[in-house]
């Protein structure tokens, strides 16, 4: 099969998409607190980083680096800042979904492929290098001091390439980025994941997959 006519470049979230994010947060936190409720505790690190996401988007936080609100997560899911950073770097390494590393090279061999992550630069080079994923081209809200799905996120990814936006495929397992996508005109593929945000009924995306695996062969790889 040949690669998708109409598709020039393949944009994918990271975090929960190609990655088990929550499971390496608990991993984290149950290596540094044996006794506690990892489950509980990922919760409250999520809840944080959802929040203050969302207040510095809204401009009511002035902008801080991803590597400082996952500190705060940390201090909010133990209970103290003693170690906090620690254990936010320990959360770095987490692990693929079965089918990401072979279904994106299989992708990367017939289109480019481009990480597009809230992360910081540094954190999404730990997480790629731990996980196996090979990229053509890895941005970070970082770069324009924002966080998805901020719009500027998203346009990154279009200036980075240089294609029209409506020729920008872009991948993820939570429904709202896929709509932070679609507001700047890009094509846009919900993929099944254990973790994410499932579409709602009023959303319309181009691709639909269970897998990694199930889009690479939608798409031709």
């Amino acid at each position: 099969m040949t690669p998708h006519p109409d598709i020039e470049a393949i944009v994918f979230d990271i975090l929960g998409t190609m990655v088990d994010e929550p499971g390496g947060i608990r991993r984290a936190l149950r290596t540094a607190r044996p006794d506690a409720d990892d489950a509980a505790a990922a919760d409250r690190w999520a809840v944080h980083v959802d929040e203050q996401q969302r207040e510095i988007v809204a401009g009511r936080r002035p902008y801080a680096a991803s590597t400082v609100i996952d500190g705060e997560a940390a201090a909010a899911a133990t209970g103290t800042a003693d170690g906090a950073d620690a254990v936010a770097a320990d959360a770095l390494r987490l692990e693929p979904w079965p089918d990401s590393v072979a279904a994106l090279d299989r992708l990367a061999a017939r289109y480019p492929v481009i990480g597009l992550s809230n992360a910081s630069p540094a954190a999404l080079t730990r997480i790629s290098a731990h996980a196996g994923l090979r990229w053509h081209q890895l941005l970070s809200g970082e770069d324009v001091r924002t966080y998805k799905p901020d719009p500027e996120v998203y346009r990154l990814a279009i200036r980075a390439t240089g294609a029209a936006p409506e020729r920008l495929l872009m991948v993820a397992a939570h429904a709202w980025d896929l709509r932070g996508a679609q507001a700047v005109g890009m094509r846009t593929a919900y993929v099944a994941r254990p973790v994410g945000d499932p579409p709602a009924p009023s959303d319309s995306f181009d691709l639909t997959a269970t897998g990694l695996d199930d889009l690479a062969t939608q798409l031709g790889a």
